[in-house]
Order: structure tokens, then C-alpha cells, then sequence
């Protein structure tokens, strides 16, 4: 079935401006405009955001919506793949987000907005562990976009994560996917947009 309804979570410190969001809404509305677009500005709580992006998609037809994200989006994203069983494509997923962000409690810039100031309480380790669900259980709905020359996460986790998923598997590129115009159809052929 064909996606009519398209979500974007972006990562950690990111925002909708990010280059990728973007990117994937202009060519939403250019080639696609039927489809319902949303990415949402996520709050720093975990559970607010899971909270947020829930009660945003509640009325998102299942079987006719699909998941795009990033980072820490990419972990969002998979909550809401597992919860509704919509297909998803992760773009360098974080896998262990309480691990890797527990070092990172305190305050922080917006990425696309210096003046904006938020703080990561040491409670959203705690969220972000809650949050945690098991092993992928339909692997087929899953496209990983994943970056061995990622700065910031590990690839040989990202795709250990997702066994029996489809995986592009890049030698090189980055933690941001610079290169990103280059696996944007393959992105959009995955989704199936209406």
C-alpha cells in the first residue's frame, strides 16, 4: 500500500531545519503533495517527544504511514515502527541513546539555533532506557541508511541492531550524512509515497 502519511524525527540538538528534513520535505511537497507531511520541533524529554510524536500520529492510518529518522530520531523512529508497524528508514540510528547521551546532562545550544538555549536533565537517561524496545520484529519494514565513517555512533551497531533489515552500508561519509542527495532516492523508493 502506498504512504500517504510521512513522519521525521530529527536527532539530538537538531531541529526541522535540519539539512535532511529539508531536503525530504521539499521533495514531499514537489513530487508528493497528497502526502501528509509532519516533523515536529522534539522536545529534549524523551518521554515528552515519544508523547508528542504518539499523540500526533493516533489518527495516521497504520498500514498508510511510514518513518523517517535521524540520530536520535533514528531511536524515535523505531518506537514508532514497533508500535504501529509502519516501515522505517533510519539514517545513522542511535542505538544505545541513555549510554551515549548520559555524558551529555546539561545545557545545550540548538544546532540551527545558537540563541536557543535548552538544558538535558540527567532524569532523560532514565526516559530514554524506558523507552528501549527489543529486538525488530518485521525487519522488512526497516531501510538503514548507516555510515562507517560516523563520527559519533558506531556502525557495528547500527547494523547489529537491525538484522535482516535492509542496510546501506557506506564506506565512508559522516555522522550527518553529508552526502545524502546521493541515497535520497533509494530513500523515497523504500517509503513508496502516494
Amino acid at each position: 500500500m502506498a504512504v500517504t502519511h510521512l513522519l521525521y524525527l530529527h536527532g539530538f540538538r537538531s531541529s526541522p531545519r535540519s539539512t535532511k528534513a529539508q531536503k525530504m520535505a521539499a521533495r514531499v511537497r514537489e513530487h508528493h503533495p497528497q502526502v501528509r507531511w509532519w516533523c515536529p520541533q522534539l522536545p529534549p524529554s524523551p518521554s515528552r517527544a515519544m508523547e508528542l510524536v504518539t499523540q500526533g500520529v493516533s489518527h495516521w492510518p497504520h498500514d498508510a504511514m511510514a518513518v523517517v529518522g535521524s540520530s536520535l530520531g533514528g531511536f524515535y523512529a523505531t518506537c514508532v515502527a514497533e508500535a504501529t508497524g509502519c516501515r522505517a528508514v533510519l539514517l545513522n540510528p542511535a542505538i544505545d541513546p541513555a549510554r551515549d547521551l548520559a555524558k551529555y546532562t546539561g545545557e545545550h545550544t540548538a544546532w540551527h539555533e545558537p540563541n536557543e538555549h535548552f538544558v538535558f536533565e540527567p532524569r532523560f537517561v532514565d526516559e530514554l532506557r524506558s523507552l528501549e524496545c527489543g529486538p525488530v520484529r518485521r525487519p522488512e519494514n526497516y531501510f538503514a541508511v548507516i555510515a562507517k565513517g560516523d563520527e559519533v555512533l558506531d556502525w557495528r551497531e547500527m547494523t547489529g541492531r537491525y538484522p535482516g533489515a535492509k542496510i546501506k552500508l557506506l564506506e565512508g561519509s559522516d555522522h550527518a550524512l553529508s552526502d545524502f542527495d546521493s541515497h535520497v532516492e533509494e530513500v523515497f523508493a523504500f517509503l513508496n509515497l502516494a
